[in-house]
């Protein structure tokens, strides 16, 4: 039996193919130039550069930059990539604002956002913001030197213990400082005015975004729009990052991206995973340390309100792992059984890949003949493949585009490709 759960690689593909080859239309000259337009509407002045400043997993981000200093970005998400990416752009509005009124965190000024509809040539939402100077980013200075980009990043081992304070202390505080606003329920946030934040919509997870996109789950199957949470365990028993307000379980485990790379992903498995990461884990815990005495000489913060302690505690108990486990359903099996099920149900005498074996007997007579029939049903698709993937509409919709070019009927502006010199005065680079 192998623990690891792979996601549906028809999804996969699909998802893929309309992800990647729309990002392709941003080479065109004739898609950067209204782009470039748009942006200097909403924040004018002498720009010399426009370019695309990053592609990652789910976004696209583009910088104008201006003579004699200070740039402009706006970020779209990528259909195949992001399901819900109205519903993401406003969490995401909402909490970098929600941030910006309640913490001294390092925000982007938000200068507009808007639908699909609302954006140029009608690509898809976006964040327009200011772009926040820096010389370098978090990821690249722990990230093993000489990595290709390509490659999934991993902690440099040879990191000096000097360096790695350095970079986890910025982290401590914003950390510390996401600790401390108490909302009354579990969802995503909205503002009603200046001064009043609620949480009045369900939580919009990046494992519920991954569950759709590449696990096939019927968005049917998620919480309705409207559904807000009273408490962790209601939360937790819906099963249901992008951005929310989450349960402070999941604030008091420590932060999993210590060494970049996810433990079911580590070469040498998870066991591997932890010993380094207890390692990291009591260094930033002691900048924590640091930082909070700081903050509470100032009378910013209260013993009462110490991060470190919990952490410290959801990783001795191996409360860490059940919050990782329901924040990542594609490493479940995993973590379950290497990490969870000894904890609550003993010692199977069976090792952890036959676990289950045992554990089989405590289902009811009912869960396990539904159990035989997902997995008879599982078993035959597995010869047919059918693709059954509740994805968005502008997902769809560039799939149709695509469609019709395979078929002789594109052409015109909706082709990719292209390049060239950006808008008047201004390198496209």
């Amino acid at each position: 039996m192998t623990l690891n759960i792979s996601p549906d690689d028809v999804c996969w593909a699909q998802a893929e193919t309309i992800s990647d080859t729309w990002l392709l239309q941003f080479l065109a000259i004739d898609i950067l130039r209204p782009i470039a337009d748009f942006i200097l509407q909403h924040n004018r002045g002498n720009a010399t550069e426009f370019a695309i400043l990053r592609t990652g997993s789910y976004n696209i981000s583009l910088r104008l930059q201006y003579e004699p200093h200070g740039a402009t970005v706006i970020r779209f998400p990528q259909p195949g990539a992001v399901l819900f990416p109205e519903e993401k752009v406003i969490h995401e509005v909402s909490v970098m604002r929600f941030l910006t009124d309640q913490t001294t965190i390092p925000v982007p000024f938000i200068l507009h956002s808007g639908t699909k509809q609302e954006s140029p040539l009608a690509l898809s939402p976006f964040i327009l913001m200011e772009y926040l100077e820096h010389e370098t980013k978090l990821y690249d200075a722990l990230n093993t030197p000489g990595l290709p980009r390509e490659q999934r990043g991993v902690l440099d081992p040879d990191i000096t213990q000097e360096k790695l304070e350095r970079l986890y202390a910025p982290m401590a505080d914003v950390l510390l400082q996401l600790s401390l606003p108490a909302l009354p329920r579990i969802g995503s946030l909205s503002q009603r005015d200046d001064f009043t934040w609620e949480v009045t919509r369900r939580p919009l997870s990046m494992n519920m975004n991954e569950l759709v996109r590449l696990g096939c789950l019927p968005r049917s199957q998620l919480p309705s729009i409207d559904t807000t949470f009273p408490t962790a365990s209601a939360y937790v028993q819906s099963l249901a990052d992008f951005t929310y307000a989450a349960p402070v379980e999941f604030c008091h485990a420590p932060p999993g991206w210590l060494l970049i790379e996810r433990p079911e992903e580590w070469a040498g498995g998870i066991e591997a995973w932890s010993r380094v990461f207890e390692a990291r884990l009591q260094t930033s815990l002691r900048v924590m340390r640091e930082c909070e005495d700081r903050e509470i000489q100032r009378g910013r913060f209260y013993e009462g309100q110490r991060l470190s302690g919990p952490m410290e505690k959801s990783w001795e108990s191996g409360d860490f792992w059940v919050m990782y486990a329901l924040r990542n359903s594609f490493a479940f099996d995993l973590v379950y059984w290497l990490e969870i099920d000894e904890r609550f149900f003993g010692d199977s005498g069976r090792g952890a890949d036959r676990a289950w074996e045992k554990r089989v007997g405590l289902l009811s007579e009912k869960e396990r003949r539904e159990m035989e029939l997902l997995v008879t049903m599982k078993m035959a698709e597995r010869g047919s493949r059918p693709l059954v993937w509740d994805a968005d509409e502008y997902t769809w919709a560039f799939q149709r585009k695509l469609d019709r070019r395979r078929d002789g009927d594109g052409g015109g502006k909706d082709e990719v490709g292209g390049g060239g010199t950006g808008a008047d005065g201004m390198d496209s680079r």
